[in-house]
């Protein structure tokens, strides 16, 4: 029998409800996601929402740039798209960051040298799953132990979260954005 992975619908299963009140929101709307991850209990429990809390040792903004620039490395316009539409006016991205996540590199001049070099590192990340000797040494340079783990960890997330949403073929949510061209 062919299974079809894609986002449950309700009524959730009691237990899968309960793990679900947990995840981020929008006016009481679930995430189609967050919807897909909920086929498996254990993978909804082990997911995402265990970096996207408020004890994170980055700021929001550097959080961001590292989800947008995987999602945009690993062509997943679903969650590139939902991380624009939620968060990027917060973080006050200009238009033109927004747009270099996905169409230019580390040195768009858009960028201060710390963004530049966290576009740099997620860049060899997603490339190579290493750092090179310079911009090892800068990484550990500009960002405690703590830090750099939490970007490692965002960059795996999130090629998990890209994979997830490219081969479930969800459909963008109504307020997320669209790459640009």
């Amino acid at each position: 029998m062919k299974q079809i992975l894609m986002p449950i619908e309700t009524p959730y299963p009691p237990e899968i409800s309960e793990i679900l009140k947990t995840y981020p929101q929008r006016d009481g709307y679930i995430l189609k996601l967050f919807r897909v991850f909920a086929n498996s209990r254990r993978f909804l429990k082990k997911a995402v929402p265990n970096l996207l809390d408020r004890d994170s040792p980055l700021p929001m903004r550097l959080r961001e740039i590292v989800i947008l620039r995987v999602t945009a490395n690993r062509n997943c316009e679903y969650e590139w798209g939902v991380h624009v539409g939620a968060f990027a006016e917060h973080v006050k991205f200009t238009p033109e960051q927004i747009r270099a996540t996905r169409t230019e590199g580390p040195d768009a001049s858009c960028w201060p040298e710390e963004e530049g070099l966290l576009l740099r590192v997620v860049d060899e990340i997603c490339e190579k799953g290493d750092l090179s000797e310079e911009t090892l040494k800068k990484f550990q340079s500009a960002w405690t132990l703590e830090e750099q783990l939490e970007i490692i960890a965002l960059c795996g997330v999130y090629h998990t979260v890209s994979f997830t949403a490219n081969i479930s073929r969800i459909d963008g949510e109504d307020f997320a954005s669209k790459f640009p061209d």
